[in-house]
């Protein structure tokens, strides 16, 4: 049954997590990697061959969203799963999926149960683009509908998908799942699958050092004043500047040197942002 099912992972160095999430993979569930130009592609090449996924090498880094679009163009099934690299599914999950797709066939998109490595769950209450939506009360223990979905494992169906265009591509990583979950709900519901569950050790997809920080603060900025602007927030420019600068006063740029490669990161990407409102070229 979960032969109908496409998991689209995005790869960026990410070999110490990426066996693991293959090895929760049901047998017979087709599998597309994109490696957005990792440094240990032919270690990558034989893991997909081990576990029969279909690996796409990218010359270069074309960013989280733009990649999955390019994972998405390869699959054939009715549904999809967007899983991150540090992600595990646990049994049942895509059975889950599935139920909750049959069960609530006006929905556009849903997200599991996300837990972390200790069993405590993670759940999204909202997006800075629609800060007023914030869900309030307990997590649910049941099926719900949500505001947003968390990126880290979006399922979908292939179709609505592809209408609405996938993920934006002027986006290259962070604020995507905020867009997409906005775009998608414009066509139904989104919906949280209690029966799904998939634990994510967040942040583990790439290497967990100072210059990968620098990168992924540098794009977090820019996708923030793009997205922002894309949804008619006021002074998108000025305000994530502004949230640069209070970065730089924070203690931990003195006690972390990750933190501080962050923090200056996000200051470098809200800079560029002021000349091309943060859009990926």
């Amino acid at each position: 049954m979960t032969d109908n099912v496409t998991i689209v992972t995005v790869c960026y160095n990410s070999l110490g997590v990426l066996p693991a999430m293959l090895k929760s993979v049901p047998d017979g569930t087709p599998v597309v990697l994109v490696d957005n130009a990792s440094k240990d592609t032919a270690a990558l090449q034989e893991l997909a061959d081990d576990h029969n996924a279909t690996l796409l090498l990218n010359a270069d880094n074309t960013g989280f969203g733009p990649a999955c679009n390019q994972g998405a163009a390869r699959a054939e099934t009715e549904f999809l799963l967007f899983l991150n690299p540090d992600a595990e599914l646990q049994p049942g999950a895509l059975e889950g999926f599935l139920k909750a797709a049959r069960e609530y066939e006006n929905a556009s998109g849903f997200n599991p149960r996300i837990l972390d490595s200790s069993g405590r769950q993670s759940f999204r209450r909202g997006s800075k683009l629609r800060p007023t939506e914030r869900l309030r009360g307990p997590v649910p223990t049941a099926d719900a509908e949500v505001s947003v979905l968390a990126g880290s494992a979006i399922f979908c169906r292939r179709a609505l998908f592809e209408k609405i265009g996938g993920f934006d591509p002027a986006i290259f990583m962070y604020h995507e799942d905020d867009d997409l979950s906005l775009r998608l709900r414009e066509h139904g519901p989104l919906m949280y699958c209690h029966d799904a569950k998939v634990v994510h050790l967040s942040g583990h997809g790439s290497p967990r050092l100072p210059q990968v920080a620098a990168f992924k603060a540098y794009h977090l900025a820019r996708s923030r004043v793009y997205a922002l602007g894309k949804y008619g927030h006021p002074r998108p420019k000025l305000n994530t500047l502004g949230s640069a600068v209070l970065r730089l006063l924070g203690p931990d740029m003195l006690f972390s040197k990750r933190r501080r490669a962050k923090n200056i990161g996000f200051l470098k990407g809200a800079l560029s942002a002021l000349k091309d409102d943060g859009r990926q070229l």
